[in-house]
């Protein structure tokens, strides 16, 4: 339900944009700038980033030049299955030197072999797929589209070559056995470096790649020191990225994509050469084999060494991979991935709401609110507490913080005393996320305020939720 929102008139201004979409009241006052036009009926959604909906998979939105590109990507896939010549042919092993008699004996059953052989890899190309998506168009999986769509637009619609990079991939895929790496165990010792979490606001699920872990040498050595550890980390993290592809959902009009996390922060950086190496392996093997699977790459917590090797590499690469490019400083992580993921979606070190074996919210619980709080205004938000001996739980934050808060009880009865929640202070622009609750032992509210004292607006997310006494 969408919440009352006063203003009190000792201005004739108001301070600060405000919707709500829970019971409760907000509270507004300062002189500032004259208050834009706002439908106050509506929640105010979390600001998104433009240009990132996926590219459309529906052959009635491709342009006639890609519907032309996709037929013939088809065509000679669907020639090379049939004629069984998707994969390169193994050279027949040289015989020693034998009798004659053994030499046509061995002949004669080496050819029956050969038939029987030949006979199971035509039916085992006809049955080929990729991330789980038969690959032989006349058999009419609404998937195959989606996925040869990736190879022509990872190429540019050029046919050869998009059919080219396919080869080489499952070529790749079947000479290193990646149907069978999901079921590998790799230890726990890398879980920390990389993980699935959430999903953005497209449904996109969600990659952090968490480079600081190797700032540790165990982990580092573990992971890098020899040449067969690097190969076993690609191998895990290709496992990785497979485990992100079973999330998707590879039909048009489907989330086929992921959003990658990149966290920069304490990371080694570019003077570690084993490190060096095994991202550059990384890179290819990700570029090479898994075509537009990453919808955007954000990199946060970036540290100034960033800025000089992306200038390096920048020429190399193409217009469609730097645009999937999103950089923030580490003041700006949590402002930057509020444009991509529900608050509640991020983790709560980077400044959002999600905690790990969360006891007090679900995903489900209590909308996220928010208000856009101008410069040098105050605004209180209030959450009802009628009903005695519950628990009110709340989280809150302020996208770069820099304003005093404070958090009181008032009881109905007038003649009861306010109590504090927590006392006014100053909250520094490194301050993470506020949880707190509060049990109730008579009628009142909860009222939480935030005085901004700068000359910038500020954006305040929040939610809350009322847990019922038992008895």
């Amino acid at each position: 339900m969408t919440a009352e929102v006063m203003a009190q008139e000792e201005t004739h201004q108001t301070g600060a944009e405000v919707v709500v979409a829970q019971e409760g009241k907000v509270v507004v006052q300062g002189d500032v700038q004259p208050k834009e036009s706002l439908d106050e009926s509506k929640p105010k959604t979390v600001e998104k980033s433009s240009s990132y909906k996926e590219e459309s998979n529906f052959l009635s939105d491709l342009k006639e030049f890609e519907r032309k590109a996709l037929n013939e990507l088809k065509s000679k896939l669907e020639e090379a299955i049939l004629g069984n010549s998707l994969f390169e042919k193994e050279e027949p092993k040289k015989k020693e030197a034998s009798t004659v008699s053994e030499e046509k004996k061995e002949d004669a059953e080496e050819s029956v072999e050969a038939v029987k052989e030949e006979e199971k890899k035509v039916e085992e190309e006809k049955d080929v797929s990729l991330w789980g998506v038969p690959l032989l168009p006349s058999k009419g999986t609404e998937g195959t589209d989606v996925v040869l769509l990736k190879f022509l637009r990872a190429r540019e619609f050029k046919v050869n070559d998009a059919f080219e990079m396919l080869k080489k991939t499952l070529k790749w895929r079947k000479e290193s056995k990646i149907d069978s790496v999901v079921d590998e165990d790799f230890g726990s010792d890398l879980a920390s470096a990389a993980y699935m979490n959430g999903v953005d606001h497209e449904g996109h699920p969600v990659c952090y790649n968490i480079f600081g872990v190797f700032e540790s040498e165990e982990l580092y050595q573990k992971a890098f020191g020899t040449e067969e550890r690097r190969s076993e980390f690609l191998r895990w993290r290709c496992q990785l990225m497979e485990k992100g592809i079973q999330k998707l959902n590879l039909k048009p009009g489907g989330v086929s994509s992921l959003l990658q996390i990149n966290d920069l922060k304490n990371s080694p950086g570019p003077s570690k050469k084993e490190l060096r190496a095994a991202t550059k392996q990384t890179v290819a093997m990700l570029q090479d084999n898994y075509p537009e699977m990453v919808a955007k790459n954000i990199f946060i917590n970036v540290p100034f060494w960033y800025y000089a090797l992306n200038a390096l590499l920048s020429p190399f690469l193409t217009q469609r991979t730097k645009s999937k490019f999103v950089v923030a400083r580490p003041a700006k992580v949590t402002e930057t991935l509020t444009k991509y993921i529900p608050i509640e979606e991020i983790p709560v070190h980077y400044g959002g709401f999600k905690r790990e074996n969360d006891s007090e919210f679900s995903t489900q619980d209590a909308t996220v609110s928010e208000l856009t709080l101008k410069a040098g205004s105050t605004a209180t938000i209030e959450i009802p507490a009628l009903e005695v001996g519950n628990t009110l739980c709340w989280d809150l934050t302020v996208l770069g913080w820099e304003v005093n808060y404070k958090e009181e009880f008032v009881p109905n009865d007038e003649g009861s005393y306010t109590v504090i929640v927590q006392k006014g202070k100053k909250m520094g622009s490194q301050e993470g996320p506020i949880r707190n609750s509060f049990r109730n032992n008579e009628a009142g509210k909860i009222i939480l305020t935030i005085e901004n004292t700068t000359n910038k607006k500020k954006r305040v997310l929040y939610r809350y939720k009322t847990n019922k006494n038992s008895f």
